[in-house]
């Protein structure tokens, strides 16, 4: 058989295998790639193409294949997917050579920094070197061997290329123990020269046969949570951090027990958000520079800081500045080492979180935190809840808030229902103001915050909840609604994927609000004295050359995704605007799945910005400037500057 022929027969026959998430808690055991997006040129037609071609004669059950519109976008649908079924499941995808490939790039990144796995199999030039150079060959006069597909060294977890048929074998095999791999899962590049594909040698059948990749969970060592619980029952003010591990280490009800015995407070990340219920006694909300005040507050004053599968990035950590006790120390469970030993944790604890809390709760029973910390957490919590009540009830007039469209659509959704949001102030907005109920109700893309991601992971996330109901999975039959949050700015970098939602009549419901620019960005400008510099979507003032001060672009948003061949509902401003959007959710999430995408689209004031985390984020602001406002930015930066840490410890 040809290399294309027995790369896409394995990959249909392999297996991911769990001790924990399957139907009713139990073992699971499922398809490791469901299916394999491609675009098609020169470098795939005839090797993997023809290959997916013959199997759906043979075999259409074996090697599914969708058919996308922008080869980052098919990574985008791969990351959301395998997120919503918590790293064990994802998509291959196949390019063509050169630009196809380097398309890919930004999807690799973002797996990668997200943790979460993806197949990419991007073409190459030709091994023998018989056609060179090829169409849409890079050359490089220091390195004849390098290709484009080089890049994805840097922002892939493994990356191999096949010169050689037999090559084939270890190539899969090594990439994808690193795809099943929860401490180095991510982006995974096969390269595949576009004359390799199509060679015909011979194919073991051992190799052909079912596989199955396990997720390794390891246990604590029983030191180190004898430490923990040691420094636990020390402690006046601890507080939990929750991250995604949590989550993907199937591990709420552990924490949420974990929590209700022995008082601590949680915290939690952009990836965390669904480890508990949003009105848990013990919930404190979203933590960092997105975070609550309730969060941020019992933070501030913690003198011990257990982070449970986080990886404590930038946000996180509010630069560095979210921890003010002077002799706050660090507790650490991450199943990752790179993320367990981060900031130079005092105790680093490499273990599964699922396993881990289950091992704390047996070693701290019958301790509790004292009784002020829980009154600070029950009064801090009450002060955030009313300041969201208040920020949901704006009435602001002619164009609404955005803190009244989430409020809007958090009422309308049900809690098994599935938000989805990327990049611009969005992700922020919902972090700190969202109300979670259920763990797989959440998916904001925080790690590379990628504009563009929104609809294509919205994609991938729809079409994993669509499988999850098929086998019965979720809690209910019916699959849980997508919605997706985009600003404008994010809908103009990536909206084709809802052709593909069209091609294949899935509903994936879309709230696209329209602000004329960069809300996010415009904001941070203002603060850091820049003044929202180019971040307006306005006409050239072509004597002051500026985007600034002209007259808004007559962009008409809906029209665009009308012509598509979406459903779309317009929600016009004024007073009636937020009861028009929750009636329009609701009449979306009415519509029969297989109906195709739906698009709400609805304009907002970008000048209203969400309640204060009281908080900081560490953006540098140009030390000198002859303009007043960047003066001002940088007195107020230097002041934040003086509370941060050199590192956590």
């Amino acid at each position: 058989m040809t290399v294309a022929q027995a790369l896409v027969e394995f990959l249909g026959r392999q297996y991911t295998v769990d001790s924990v998430g399957g139907p009713d808690g139990g073992a699971y055991r499922e398809r490791l790639i469901p299916g394999m997006f491609g675009i098609f040129g020169h470098g795939n037609v005839a090797g993997v193409g023809q290959a997916l071609k013959q199997w759906q004669v043979v075999d259409p059950t074996l090697m599914p294949y969708y058919q996308g519109r922008n080869e980052q976008a098919q990574v985008h649908q791969a990351v959301g997917y395998a997120r919503h079924t918590r790293r064990r499941q994802t998509f291959a995808i196949s390019t063509s050579i050169g630009p196809g490939s380097s398309n890919m790039l930004t999807g690799a990144a973002l797996a990668t920094a997200n943790r979460l796995p993806a197949l990419l199999l991007p073409s190459d030039t030709f091994a023998t070197r018989a056609a060179d150079p090829v169409l849409q060959q890079l050359e490089q006069p220091h390195g004849y061997d390098i290709t484009v597909n080089d890049a994805f060294r840097p922002l892939s977890k493994y990356f191999d290329r096949v010169n050689r048929p037999e090559q084939l074998f270890s190539a899969l095999l090594h990439g994808l123990r690193v795809l099943t791999d929860p401490a180095e899962t991510g982006a995974v590049t096969i390269a595949l020269p576009q004359d390799v594909q199509a060679e015909v040698f011979d194919v073991p059948e051992e190799f052909l046969a079912e596989r199955e990749w396990r997720i390794r969970r390891p246990e604590p060592e029983a030191e180190d949570i004898a430490e923990a619980a040691r420094r636990i029952r020390a402690a006046k003010r601890p507080v939990i951090i929750a991250g995604g591990g949590v989550l993907y280490a199937f591990a709420t009800d552990q924490l949420r027990a974990f929590a209700e015995a022995t008082g601590i407070p949680v915290g939690w990340t952009q990836a965390g958000v669904g480890s508990l219920a949003w009105d848990h006694p013990q919930a404190l909300g979203a933590v960092g520079s997105t975070g609550t005040t309730a969060a941020n507050a019992v933070v501030r004053d913690a003198d011990l800081v257990i982070g449970i599968g986080t990886r404590y990035e930038d946000f996180t950590t509010a630069s560095r500045t979210a921890f003010q006790d002077p002799d706050v120390s660090f507790v650490n469970i991450n199943v990752a080492p790179i993320d367990a030993y981060k900031h130079g944790t005092s105790l680093p604890i490499v273990a599964d979180a699922r396993k881990a809390l289950a091992a704390l709760t047996t070693a701290l029973g019958g301790y509790r935190v004292g009784a002020e910390l829980e009154r600070v957490v029950a009064d801090e919590k009450a002060r955030w809840d009313d300041t969201v009540d208040t920020a949901f009830a704006e009435d602001n007039q002619p164009l609404v808030s955005q803190n009244a469209i989430i409020g809007a659509v958090n009422r309308a959704m049900d809690p098994r229902d599935v938000v989805v949001c990327a990049a611009g102030s969005l992700p922020g907005d919902l972090h700190k103001m969202w109300r979670i109920q259920d763990p797989f109700g959440y998916h904001v893309e925080y790690a590379y915050s990628c504009m563009g991601y929104e609809i294509p992971g919205g994609l991938g996330v729809k079409r994993a909840a669509l499988d999850e109901a098929a086998r019965g999975g979720g809690g209910e039959d019916a699959p849980r609604d997508v919605v997706v949050m985009v600003g404008d700015g994010s809908y103009l970098m990536m909206h084709t994927e809802l052709v593909t939602a069209v091609a294949e009549g899935i509903k994936l419901i879309t709230v696209l609000i329209q602000n004329h620019g960069y809300a996010s960005i415009g904001a941070l400008s203002e603060q850091l004295g820049s003044q929202r510099f180019g971040t307006k979507y306005r006409t050239l003032d072509r004597q002051h050359h500026t985007f600034d001060d002209g007259e808004k672009l007559p962009i008409d948003l809906a029209a665009n995704a009308e012509s598509l061949g979406v459903t779309v509902y317009r929600i016009e401003p004024g007073p009636n605007a937020i009861a028009d959007l929750e009636a329009a959710i609701g009449k979306a999430k009415a519509a029969p799945e297989g109906s195709g995408p739906i698009v709400i689209h609805i304009e907002s004031d970008p000048l209203v910005d969400a309640p204060s985390s009281e908080s900081w984020w560490d953006v540098p602001v140009s030390g000198a400037s002859e303009l007043e406002s960047t003066k001002q930015a940088f007195a107020t930066y230097i002041d934040h500057k003086s509370r941060q840490r050199p590192f956590l410890g």
